[in-house]
């Protein structure tokens, strides 16, 4: 009997393991883009690309930020939906003569094994990287709603 009562007690351990990490850290992708869209800017034409990001985040499966350095990021809504965003393994994006335009350039889904359709961008906005972080950071801890804007606006 010893025998199956260890592994009962091993599964209900590792059960309450892994529920206790999904309620902990992962914040689900509605409520990241409420964060990054109350912490961004005003629509931008275009922002300055050198063929690199710095880092990138699905915001579902019609948004995702991109970061040109650490402290500089966007918010870029596409025109619908993004075939495979949310599973990518890495994105690229359209430039013309190192910049990204609104409603010409693409996002480009890489790595999920399916057919590349482009998405196109339908706005840019600069995103207040700290304030997005710090959102995050207290949506975490349970300490504020979602998109509670940053004192005197969303700022870049």
């Amino acid at each position: 009997m010893r025998t199956s009562a260890f592994p009962a007690a091993a599964a209900a351990g590792l059960l309450a393991l892994a529920l206790g990490a999904c309620a902990t850290g992962r914040i689900p992708d509605e409520q990241k883009l409420e964060i990054h869209r109350a912490h961004a800017g005003e629509p931008v034409p275009s922002f300055q690309f050198f063929g690199s990001l710095n880092g990138w985040t699905p915001l579902g499966d019609s948004a995702v930020a991109v970061w040109t350095r650490p402290g500089e990021a966007y918010l870029l809504e596409l025109t619908g939906r993004c075939q495979d965003l949310e599973f990518a393994q890495a994105i690229s994006l359209t430039s013309t003569q190192s910049r990204v335009h609104a409603r010409f350039d693409k996002v480009m889904v890489l790595g999920t094994g399916s057919i590349q359709v482009p998405c196109h961008i339908a706005t840019i906005r600069p995103l207040d990287v700290k304030a997005v972080r710090e959102a995050e950071r207290q949506v975490r801890d349970g300490e504020a709603p979602a998109a509670q804007p940053a004192e005197g606006g969303s700022g870049t």
